[in-house]
């Protein structure tokens, strides 16, 4: 009557949106779009993606920032100072700009 029926289990890895940050165009707009969400913690999630897919060691060398602290300043939920940022943004080569909003 009742066979036992096995279950497949499918395993997907998880997305990593670093794979996708190939080139200066794509990061720009992934950056932007970050930046015009309400939630200032959506920057700091892209801005480690950027990170991760720029290298953290050569991040690191260029911000002259240490690994550890970039980890730890780029970590979910972390709150970076502004000096942090303004480091790891200008070793990425980005540069943000205020507008006025309409």
């Amino acid at each position: 009557m009742g066979g036992v029926h096995k279950s497949h289990m499918t395993t997907i890895a998880p997305l990593d949106v670093a794979d996708y940050l190939e080139n200066e165009e794509v990061i720009t707009e992934y950056l932007n779009a970050a930046l015009e969400d309400p939630d200032p913690a959506m920057f700091i999630v892209a801005l480690g993606n950027v990170a991760r897919a720029r290298g953290m060691t050569r991040l690191a060398n260029d911000s002259g920032l240490g690994r550890a602290s970039l980890y730890k300043a780029l970590a979910p939920g972390a709150k970076p100072r502004y000096d942090t940022i303004s480091r790891i943004v200008r070793a990425l080569g980005v540069s943000l700009q205020a507008n006025f909003a309409h």
